[in-house]
């Protein structure tokens, strides 16, 4: 893999994390919306956090769409699940969540599990067609008189 598909992955943490740390601060100010209320929902959106994290949100998607376009699914959401560990670390430290014994070791399960899926190749290998899968196609042969 080159620098630069590894700074896309990175964007996708960073990106997610941010994006996933405003918009909690912001709701966290804002209280309680409900979806019966749509014009509660949309004046949320345009909060400074709230409208700063939706932005982060969609450069997370943005370089999501891009690593996905040059790696398997199976290999793009896992590596970037790294960005699970610094949310959690973020919500702990940052924005002072109580982060359970549980949540702790759930995290551990993930990195471990991230470590196993970087293992493997980042893009399967196309199958191979095998010559008797190959249905000729009809060529009109033109005879001259």
């Amino acid at each position: 893999m080159t620098f630069r598909k590894y700074l896309v992955l990175a964007g996708v943490a960073v990106f997610a994390v941010t994006g996933d740390s405003l918009v909690s601060r912001g709701m966290k100010q804002v209280g309680g919306v409900s979806l019966h209320h749509l014009a509660g929902i949309i004046l949320v959106v345009v909060r400074p956090e709230v409208a700063l994290g939706v932005v982060f949100l969609l450069a997370f998607l943005g370089c999501y769409l891009t690593a996905l376009s040059w790696a398997d699914l199976t290999y793009v959401l896992p590596t970037t699940s790294v960005s699970f560990i610094l949310l959690t670390l973020v919500a702990k430290f940052m924005l002072h969540e109580n982060v359970s014994l549980a949540r702790w070791a759930g995290v551990v399960m993930i990195s471990v599990g991230v470590g196993f899926v970087t293992q493997g190749p980042a893009l399967t290998a196309p199958r191979r067609r095998d010559t008797h899968d190959h249905v000729p196609s009809r060529i009109s042969a033109r005879t001259d008189p």
